[in-house]
């Protein structure tokens, strides 16, 4: 697939500031397959847009992460249990893919102990987040269908499915 070329095919002139912005819910990754992966990245000079490192502090991490996403030429989602919990993965996830859309940029879906077709479907432990959205953001029905969108867009592209067996 393009995708698992991505990486190998980044240009060496590019108007982009990052190569690769990952996201995730960092109290189900940060400490494991995202260190890993950011250290891996970085090894081999790929320069990683990392949310807790990269915004100088004091920024507001709206505005600032969201032009991080737009100066970002990949996108590693590490979907996990809490993933979907978290309005600020949603968030960034519905950015990333506005992004995608208009542009020739790759997302590489990576599903750390959690069964795609959850994410793809919004079930089990995500349809228990999307509950309590629903809840929540009475007011705003269209964003919470936007991040469901989002979820299925990017849940039905071939990534990495990694579960403890």
């Amino acid at each position: 697939s393009s995708n698992s070329s991505a990486l190998a095919t980044l240009p060496k002139k590019r108007k982009n500031y990052y190569d690769v912005f990952v996201t995730f819910r960092g109290e189900d990754t940060r400490n494991n397959i995202t260190d890993f992966l950011f250290n891996a990245l970085e090894e081999k000079g790929v320069l990683v847009f990392r949310d807790d490192t990269n915004l100088p502090k004091g920024e507001s991490i709206g505005p600032e992460l969201f032009r991080a996403i737009e100066d970002s030429q990949i996108f590693v989602v590490i979907f996990s249990m809490n993933y979907a919990s978290s309005t600020w993965c949603l968030q960034e996830l519905e950015k990333i893919c506005e992004c995608v859309q208009v542009s020739r940029k790759h997302i590489l879906p990576v599903f750390y102990d959690v069964d795609p077709s959850e994410v793809r479907k919004q079930s089990g432990i995500f349809a228990e987040a999307f509950v309590k959205h629903e809840q929540r953001f009475q007011q705003d029905y269209d964003m919470v269908q936007r991040w469901r969108k989002a979820l299925t867009q990017v849940g039905t592209i071939a990534g990495w499915d990694i579960r403890q067996k």
